[in-house]
């Protein structure tokens, strides 16, 4: 973890927005959205894969692949979708929450627990710094998972015409 510039920070260090984002850029699942494209989209297509294994036997049930290829296509890839879904959905919450910490001017934090939380105003060279994490580290990230629904939902949406087509 990162230690705070600010020697009289009273927030606790895994607390610290700061400490919040570098931990979040580390960890399993969210460091895929720092990968470049080509192993972002290898990892969207690995949990997509993986999803057809709930999905792939609820198709089968509903449409027969031997009467109903097409559909039984369509619709496991479908619920396949809910599972990348699902992923992004927890992926974009946890950086929406690290951005809202980084680019607030007060920090609330909780000492020892629930029933005693306070709040610290952000010096000027900290709110700075972490504005800057904001436009240029997490903005992209945001913007990369709101490209990636967007693909989804066109996804989506040629499946539903190719559905009626059948």
């Amino acid at each position: 973890m990162m230690r705070s510039s600010v020697s009289n920070c009273p927030v606790p260090t895994d607390q610290q927005p700061l400490n919040e984002y570098e931990e979040l850029k580390t960890s399993w699942l969210f460091r895929d959205c720092t990968l470049n494209w080509r192993e972002y989209l290898t990892n969207i297509a690995w949990i997509w894969g993986l999803s057809w294994l709930v999905s792939g036997p609820v198709a089968a049930a509903s449409f027969p692949p031997q009467k109903y290829a097409a559909h039984f296509v369509l619709c496991g890839a479908a619920g396949a979708s809910l599972g990348v879904i699902f992923v992004l959905l927890r992926m974009y919450l946890g950086w929406r929450y690290v951005r809202d910490r980084l680019y607030s001017t007060a920090v609330f934090y909780e000492e020892s627990g629930w029933y005693d939380g306070q709040t610290w105003i952000k010096p000027q060279e900290v709110l700075a710094r972490d504005r800057l994490i904001v436009t240029y580290e997490i903005k992209p990230i945001l913007q990369r998972l709101q490209f990636t629904f967007a693909g989804l939902a066109g996804m989506y949406l040629i499946g539903t015409i190719v559905w009626h087509l059948f």
